[in-house]
């Protein structure tokens, strides 16, 4: 299977199903020097768990980070560094009726059509438990960056087309109507220097909505005015630079933090819109894998609503997607080259 592998020099591999024993992530490019220990995993990935609020699965699973290399004494080494997540709380056989029917909404067709045979247990490689292998590798991206004072602040903003305020009333009435809801995850970024980013094809907001898109269920992702700049005019949604402190800086932030591929030194604004949960107990039309047309109610445990659980991997991709960049940029300039090698004698 392509595509697993994520990055150019911090470079991140997940592999692992829902339901085989275990999961996890090769992180390679990893600076030596870095301290670290399973403690370190603990914040991103308890943000990923299920909790015991109604707009959660009931699968519940430990998600502690075993690193397997890497580390010596406490610190990274340089090498990759090898991250397993064991699966405990996996139960199999609720998903024995769907072994020969594409569910509405999944990966299911797409994958047998790709492969010609797919894992129907939890969607296999198209889970969404494949995203821990990511929030594990973040942890390790998020400790980099805020050595060097970069920040994330991330939320769910509205469910179903609500305000947060008035969330859990929604997905209470959806989850007992057996149905599901949509949602959109906010992510700011803080202390992102400028001049991250390339201006051609890798351009900073391009990487950042691939690594967005990437995760499952996300159907749009927006940088700073986003999809309201298309109703807006130049002069509105220009952003002035003004001199702040000796440090040029921008008067407001339309941009989102990115001008022509590369931070401007403002605050990066992304919002990250999630289809609502394909997995929902109402009857639905569909078909077999041998053709014949039928119906399905899907069994089993899921969320009704995506966004909570998703909003740290909306964080993680974008983490891992600065910390690239941001070693790339270390390449962009002579001086930079020069400061680092130069010796002494020189």
């Amino acid at each position: 299977m392509a595509g697993s592998s994520f990055g150019c020099i911090f470079r991140v591999t997940t592999w692992g199903e829902s339901h085989g024993p275990a999961l996890g992530a090769v992180v390679d490019g990893c600076p030596a020097g870095l301290p670290l220990s399973p403690a370190d995993f603990r914040p991103l990935m308890e943000r990923r768990r299920p909790n015991a609020g109604p707009m959660s699965t009931m699968r519940k699973e430990a998600d502690e980070v075993e690193i397997l290399s890497g580390v010596f004494e406490g610190k990274t080494t340089g090498t990759p560094v090898s991250l397993l997540i064991r699966n405990t709380d996996q139960h199999s056989a609720d998903y024995g009726p769907i072994a020969h029917i594409f569910r509405p909404g999944h990966a299911d067709f797409g994958f047998a059509a790709k492969y010609g045979i797919r894992d129907y247990r939890g969607g296999g490689r198209s889970s969404g438990r494949e995203t821990a292998g990511r929030v594990a590798a973040a942890a390790i991206a998020e400790k980099i960056l805020a050595r060097v004072g970069v920040t994330f602040k991330t939320k769910v903003v509205s469910v179903g087309g609500r305000p947060m305020a008035e969330a859990e009333e929604a997905v209470a009435a959806a989850r007992a109507a057996g149905d599901s809801l949509g949602s959109v995850v906010e992510c700011v970024i803080r202390g992102v220097p400028a001049g991250i980013g390339e201006p051609v094809f890798d351009k900073l907001d391009a990487r950042l909505g691939g690594a967005l898109f990437s995760i499952g269920a996300v159907k749009a992702v927006e940088i700073g005015d986003g999809v309201q700049a298309a109703s807006s005019s130049g002069s509105e949604n220009n952003d002035p630079f003004r001199i702040r402190d000796g440090r040029t800086v921008t008067a407001a932030n339309h941009a989102g933090g990115i001008l022509g591929g590369i931070s401007d030194g403002a605050d990066i604004l992304i919002r990250v819109s999630f289809k609502p949960t394909p997995s929902i107990s109402l009857m639905q039309q569909t078909v077999t894998d041998g053709g014949d047309e039928t119906q399905v109610r899907i069994r089993g445990r899921h969320d009704p609503v995506i966004g909570p659980r998703a909003a740290v991997v909306v964080e993680a991709m974008a983490a891992l997607t600065l910390t690239d960049e941001m070693m790339i940029n270390q390449s962009a300039r002579m001086d930079a080259f020069e400061a680092f090698y130069r010796r002494p004698d020189h």
